[in-house]
């Protein structure tokens, strides 16, 4: 028989933000497909939570989880994340960076300094900061899979989410700019642009039913995005199947970016 181009068995994937919304649908999904997974946000309790439903659900099956908690906005607990995932598992093959921040709401007018430098010290700085931890030894092994999960945000102007939709759109250049130097090592860098997805994170804009129905009332697909649709593209990108896609930047929105 052979293989699946999907198959991820054997290879080791770091997904920050995963015990919740996008990132934990992407740990399950590449999971499925043979890779083990770390869980990492935060909190450590609701990693080992989600670790642990991971490994029920296929105890018979290669994929599985292990639980590493770490806050991403600061520089040696992400040290400390890689580490320990490499004393753990041994290597590092695929970096999915996920988890962001949002502080503020409103306009930029009166947006603080200290919330301004957190959107952007958290949203891009960490990516870079995980990036450059990973990139020698998937440069050395000449194989590596970088995913950093951008949003919609980055492609427009926004009056309330001006600080966050800059951060996002710096990753999306990002992942042009690791792309084109690490390419020659066979090192993948692409980035994936959510639109409205029900998670905890977008919540204000999906709770109540009249604002969902307007916010999607002219998008092709007519509704909110849910988590586990964000999977697919992970494990695309991560597997086989993705190995000629480099330095682009996926847009899963139902069609929004491209209504009216």
């Amino acid at each position: 028989m052979t293989s699946s181009i999907f198959d991820l068995t054997g290879k080791v994937a770091l997904i920050t933000g995963s015990s919740k919304g996008i990132g934990k649908a992407m740990a399950e999904e590449l999971a499925r497909h043979g890779a083990t997974v770390v869980i990492s946000s935060r909190k450590a309790d609701i990693c080992e939570e989600v670790a642990a439903a991971i490994n029920a659900e296929l105890a018979d099956a290669p994929g599985r989880a292990v639980a590493i908690a770490g806050n991403i906005s600061r520089k040696e607990e992400l040290e400390r994340l890689v580490g320990e995932t490499r004393s753990q598992l041994g290597k590092i093959d695929i970096l999915i960076c996920n988890a962001a921040v949002n502080p503020a709401y409103g306009s930029m007018t009166d947006l603080e300094d200290s919330a301004f430098e957190k959107i952007l010290g958290v949203n891009i700085m960490s990516n870079h900061w995980l990036a450059q931890m990973v990139l020698p030894e998937m440069r050395e092994r000449r194989d590596g899979v970088i995913i950093i999960v951008s949003s919609v945000g980055g492609l427009r102007g926004h009056d309330k989410l001006g600080a966050y939709c800059i951060s996002k759109a710096a990753d999306v250049q990002l992942v042009r700019n690791l792309a084109v130097e690490h390419g020659p090592h066979n090192v993948r860098v692409n980035a994936v642009s959510p639109g409205l997805v029900r998670t905890d994170f977008a919540r204000a804009l999906w709770e109540n039913p009249e604002v969902l129905a307007a916010r999607t009332e002219h998008d092709p697909l007519r509704r909110i995005g849910e988590p586990e649709e964000l999977g697919g593209i992970a494990v695309y990108l991560a597997s086989k199947a993705g190995s000629f896609t480099t330095g682009q930047n996926f847009v899963v929105d139902g069609g929004a970016t491209i209504g009216h």
